[in-house]
């Protein structure tokens, strides 16, 4: 069968046959083509050959085991959606790079929109996770509201387009004068302590306007995750002590024209496994909720946090669903007449991403045996942070009579924490093959640094129609070096 290769469009007028570009000659693999142009105006759209796209397609449907949007086929190559992330990764020149499936946040947000089918709702994004412009206005076409933690990301909420009054603002340490603007805006935002409060207040009356407050509360529920990650437990920096409802409802009291309680928040962490643990949650929330009814305050709202998690493993482990979530929760929120406020965040964006590396080289210290990547903690901390698992794999076939072994697989950054995973059995890669790390949507690139000046990597996306675009441009040298023109 002959290959048809369907050409490079700038905007949506289609190249004529003298101005197609004539150095790409395709091969039977070959399903993609990409050139990066000078011209950031332009849109970089893919190649793909009928003939590779309707069979991978047909393997999408037999193979997917997971469900998930970067997928081994039978010929042992990694596809992202319909394109073989190889032909992505020797057209981009950058390494590492983040990939992600457009698509697949659309099907994640589209979960949660099913699963809130019969409610008075609000899908609230948490953009700590990630907080890439493209991503963010894409969510917000899906009608997203957004979770906010700074001031800076309550700015680029606005800026994405985001509804206002669909934003929340968390955080037990918020600032005057971000809490002004939070004003200004209209944005929910959410009660964490005493001095958080009177901030609250401080804000209203310097902008003249009447905030609508949520109170954070810590219901003490142990979410059974890592430490880092609890934020519900007694222990936690976030939220109001249980005891002192009384104190805040008073202090929300004399303030008629600064503050309007409207709801009841509470966040238990991440990474969470078990539902039971939300249902838990709601109904002492809900109780608290009465509680504050029974002043004569008009609560429209119950807000009970994000926390979903995902199979990081890919062992084919059954988690809970949205649908599993809500289903929960549903017969509470109806019960008092509730708006349902959700924060997901790593469920949202994390399994749409991968961090794609490439092998610098395989060394051994006699006793170890080491992947050293151009992927490190720099851009990808979670491993070295809260020794987290994320799946690695290589993105195509090994060379004939490579042998498995058990690897760790490092950066190169000046530090032994810098890892992607240890104890990782895999193929003897090539130096200069391609390998991922999966599931990198969720507090990877908004947790990267410059460090060792390693500069953060450029971001792609596969679009609904096979394309793929840059949606972040890499950081640069020169980059750096503007920090200090004119010092």
């Amino acid at each position: 069968m002959a290959t048809t290769a369907q050409f490079i469009t700038f905007s949506s007028t289609p190249l004529s046959k003298t101005n197609r570009i004539t150095t790409f000659k395709p091969s039977s693999s070959s399903s993609f083509f990409f050139k990066q142009f000078p011209n950031k105006s332009l849109t970089v759209k893919a190649i793909i050959s009928q003939e590779s796209s309707i069979k991978t397609q047909t393997l999408n449907k037999e193979k997917n085991q997971f469900n998930h949007c970067f997928s081994k086929f039978e010929d042992g190559f990694l596809y992202c959606e319909n394109n073989k992330v190889e032909d992505i990764f020797n057209s981009v020149e950058e390494s590492p790079f983040y990939l992600y499936s457009k698509p697949q946040i659309t099907r994640n947000v589209e979960a949660y929109s099913e699963a809130l089918e019969g409610l008075n709702s609000i899908i609230g994004y948490a953009i700590k996770a990630n907080n890439n412009l493209k991503v963010l206005e894409h969510l917000r076409t899906l009608g997203c509201g957004a979770v906010l933690v700074s001031g800076n990301e309550l700015r680029l909420a606005l800026h994405a387009g985001f509804d206002p009054t669909k934003c929340i603002f968390n955080g037990n340490g918020k600032l005057l004068e971000d809490l002004k603007l939070a004003a200004e805006a209209g944005v929910f935002v959410n009660v964490d302590s005493e001095f958080d409060l009177e901030n609250i207040v401080e804000a209203a009356k310097s902008t003249k306007k009447k905030i609508n407050v949520l109170l954070r509360i810590n219901p003490d529920v142990d979410p059974q995750v890592h430490a880092y990650v609890a934020t519900g437990n007694k222990n936690s920096k976030f939220g109001i002590r249980n005891e002192k409802l009384q104190w805040f409802l008073d202090e929300v009291k004399a303030h008629p024209n600064e503050l309007k309680l409207v709801g009841a928040h509470c966040h238990l962490g991440s990474t969470i496994t078990k539902v039971d643990i939300f249902r838990d949650a709601a109904v002492l929330m809900v109780n608290y909720i009465d509680q504050i009814r029974a002043q004569g305050f008009e609560i429209k709202y119950l807000n009970i946090g994000g926390g979903l998690g995902i199979d990081y493993h890919h062992a084919g482990a059954v988690l809970p669903t949205p649908m599993d979530l809500i289903n929960t929760v549903r017969d509470l929120v109806l019960s008092r007449d509730l708006n349902l406020i959700i924060e997901p965040g790593r469920s949202l964006i994390a399994n749409t991403c991968c961090l794609v590396c490439r092998v610098t080289g395989v060394k051994t210290n006699g006793t170890k045996n080491f992947i050293v990547g151009t992927g490190s903690m720099a851009e990808l901390i979670r491993p070295s942070l809260y020794n987290a698992y994320q799946h690695i794999e290589l993105i195509s076939p090994p060379s004939p009579g490579a042998h498995a072994s058990t690897y760790d697989v490092v950066g190169p950054v000046c530090e032994s924490a810098d890892f992607l995973g240890k104890d990782r059995e895999l193929p003897t890669p090539d130096k200069g093959a391609g390998f991922v790390v999966h599931d990198a949507g969720a507090y990877c690139m908004s947790m990267a640094s410059t460090y060792n000046l390693k500069m953060r990597p450029s971001e792609y996306w596969v679009e609904e129609d096979g394309s793929v675009e840059k949606i972040r441009h890499g950081e640069s040298f020169e980059d750096y070096m503007r920090f200090f023109d004119g010092l």
